[in-house]
């Protein structure tokens, strides 16, 4: 799978998951892929002895007990699982669950660069992502809330709006009552899968279809939404927003907040470098690139007005060289993406200042060793 990382499927590549779905009065509430996989499509096809139906980009397949427990039983190598999870499946298979019919689907996809059409689509994309086999931007999740649907999530699984207060009560005096942690369209990330060498101290703050990176710390004031995520070894203690990738070695710090793509019609990708820091309570609305902090408190966005110093206190312009007073103002956007910043305010004057950083941050390893 590492060939894909760099850039999303190559031609003839098929996305397969093989999967356990739960739905409701003919509705798809979600599906858990235990089994997902990137294979060339002339394997799947010969494998699986089927076509890929002239331009249609994602197929669902319904699989049988018989099938689960003869075929899919014969192919663990192919689809990457372990023999006493095909057999829980089978035995699960149709299954009476207390709330939602439960069936096992194989999910075929063969362009993932196209608008989500049904939530089966949607859960194996989003899972793409928290397995780490795309990285955030590398496909295409336009459409999906419209095609999901917005449930209540509960210690028995989804359960549609409609059905909440009936479900309530019947279970009020069960052994174990109706609990919903949340009403979303998206579910938390720990309830269908824990990326290896993470740690996430509250499983609310990370949704699923996040890409966390292996020594990634989500302390409970974190946060990291869909499409969104670190490289590696990050400290997460504010608000990794939807589109946002965070480079290795870096510190998000509490309460700091960095502009997504979802909300407030920004359209521009903002990305993270290695070795930043951004203080407590600070926010940010351009691109950093390597070895850049951001001072506690301080929000850059892209039209703020940014005065420029060098080492020596001294202004300059945006090619280095020294200027006058009041020729050294650039707007931050025209800073994003670049090495080294250091931004912060003049306590007397109010201005926002750009120095050069000369002090990067280091993460303590302890921090991260999370396996």
């Amino acid at each position: 799978m590492k060939g894909v990382r760099e850039r999303f499927l190559t031609q003839g590549q098929i996305a397969l998951g093989l999967g356990l779905r739960r739905r409701k009065k003919g509705r798809t509430l979600d599906v858990l892929f235990p089994s997902l996989v990137l294979k060339s499509a002339q394997d799947v096809e010969d494998l699986f002895e089927i076509k890929m139906a002239e331009g249609c980009l994602v197929q669902t397949f319904p699989l049988t007990s018989m099938q689960l427990a003869s075929f899919v039983a014969e192919q663990l190598d192919f689809l990457q699982l372990k023999p006493e999870w095909v057999s829980y499946l089978a035995k699960k298979q149709p299954s009476a669950q207390q709330y939602a019919e439960c069936d096992v689907v194989l999910v075929l996809a063969n362009d993932l660069q196209s608008p989500i059409n049904t939530v089966e689509e949607a859960f194996l994309k989003l899972q793409l992502l928290s397995q780490r086999l795309v990285k955030p931007h590398q496909l295409n999740l336009e459409a999906m809330f419209r095609v999901l649907h917005n449930l209540a999530w509960s210690n028995y699984g989804p359960i549609l709006l409609e059905d909440i207060e009936e479900q309530r009560l019947m279970r009020l005096f069960a052994a174990n009552p109706l609990i919903i942690s949340h009403v979303d369209k998206i579910p938390y990330l720990v309830n269908y899968h824990v990326p290896s060498g993470v740690r996430i101290a509250s499983g609310s703050q990370v949704r699923l279809g996040a890409y966390l990176g292996e020594g990634t710390t989500v302390m409970p004031a974190g946060y990291i939404n869909f499409n969104a995520g670190t490289e590696g070894n990050a400290m997460v203690e504010g608000r990794v927003s939807a589109g946002v990738m965070v480079d290795k070695d870096t510190d998000i710090g509490g309460g700091a907040s960095i502009m997504g793509t979802l909300s407030g019609g920004n359209q521009h990708v903002i990305s993270i470098g290695a070795n930043c820091l951004l203080g407590a309570n600070s926010g940010l609305g351009i691109s950093l690139g390597y070895g850049c902090t951001i001072a506690a408190g301080l929000y850059v966005y892209a039209g703020m007005k940014i005065f420029l110093l060098n080492q020596e206190n001294e202004p300059i312009n945006i090619q280095g060289r020294v200027v006058a007073q009041g020729e050294n103002v650039v707007k931050a956007f025209e800073l994003s993406g670049r090495d080294n910043m250091l931004f912060i305010q003049d306590s007397r004057t109010g201005q926002v200042l750009c120095k050069p950083n000369l002090k990067t941050i280091h993460l303590n390893p302890d921090l991260h060793q999370n396996h």
